[in-house]
């Protein structure tokens, strides 16, 4: 089974990251990712972009990844220095081939995503139909705000712009509900399964002691069933890939597995694989 990371991170090699990809038995490289891709039947991914706009910052190798432009907390000053020319800068990335989408981070930036300053790149994303990847649910550190990061906020920009494709990430976890929710009235939002694990597991063990999260998570995407619109992703380097992969081929049943580990990222993000 061929399968593409519908959600990944690449940040420089620094202290701080290079120890975070080592406690989940990796290293923080692309040649090391090119090769445990190889080992996996990996063989594409989507890099969440993070820290600048600059067009030459996000070159990746082609043959490995696409990716999305990221409007995080350092390119928008959490949400204090929004740069005038924010969407032209963003429509040379969707220019581009290689950029699969946009990414915004709503907790982070502390901006709601009906704020007007997203109105026109909306448009671009629907323009050139590429998806607006948010991230949903918790954060990543406790001076982000939830409130803007809830499934519902997703609700209200999906709704107003029918015509712009969404991809809720983290499947709003662990606000599994509401997410179903969303989705469910929504046919412009997809889902991501990524991040909902972090750092190294015993999955004999996970799944005896959190079997009550596990069955209400494969209860609200069973609900749903609309697993035309869910992928697989893993938020790396926060996990093991081998082990992620088991993870998600536990809580889909297997006759979904080639739409959520392949088929739908590259339908989705229109990756051309």
């Amino acid at each position: 089974m061929k399968i593409i990371d519908a959600h990944l991170h690449l940040f420089p090699s620094e202290p701080g990251t290079d120890a975070m990809a080592e406690a989940v038995g990796h290293v923080n490289s692309v040649d090391h990712l090119r090769q445990v891709y190889g080992e996996l039947n990996m063989v594409h991914g989507v890099v969440m972009g993070n820290r600048s706009l600059e067009v030459g910052f996000h070159h990746y190798p082609r043959d490995l990844f696409h990716y999305c432009v990221g409007l995080d907390s350092l390119v928008l000053g959490r949400g204090e220095t929004i740069p005038e020319d924010l969407p032209d800068q963003v429509e040379e990335h969707l220019k581009r081939e290689a950029c699969c989408g946009v990414k915004l981070y709503p907790g982070y930036n502390k901006i709601w995503l009906t704020d007007p300053i997203y109105d026109p790149i909306y448009r671009l994303a629907e323009k050139y139909d590429k998806p607006v990847a948010v991230h949903m649910g918790l954060t990543a550190y406790s001076r982000a705000y939830l409130k803007y990061s809830h499934p519902l906020v997703l609700d209200e920009a999906a709704a107003d712009h029918r015509r712009t494709r969404f991809v809720m990430c983290h499947f709003g976890n662990p606000f599994l509900q509401e997410a179903a929710a969303v989705l469910e009235k929504n046919r412009n939002v997809s889902t991501d399964l990524s991040g909902l694990l972090e750092g190294r597991v015993d999955l004999d063990v996970y799944f005896q002691e959190r079997a009550g999260y596990a069955e209400l998570l494969r209860t609200w995407l069973n609900y749903l069933g609309c697993w035309d619109r869910v992928m697989y992703g893993t938020d790396w380097p926060i996990v093991n890939l081998g082990e992620y992969i088991e993870y998600i081929q536990r809580i889909v049943p297997e006759r979904y597995w080639e739409p959520v580990f392949y088929d739908n990222a590259n339908r989705i993000y229109r990756l051309g694989l």
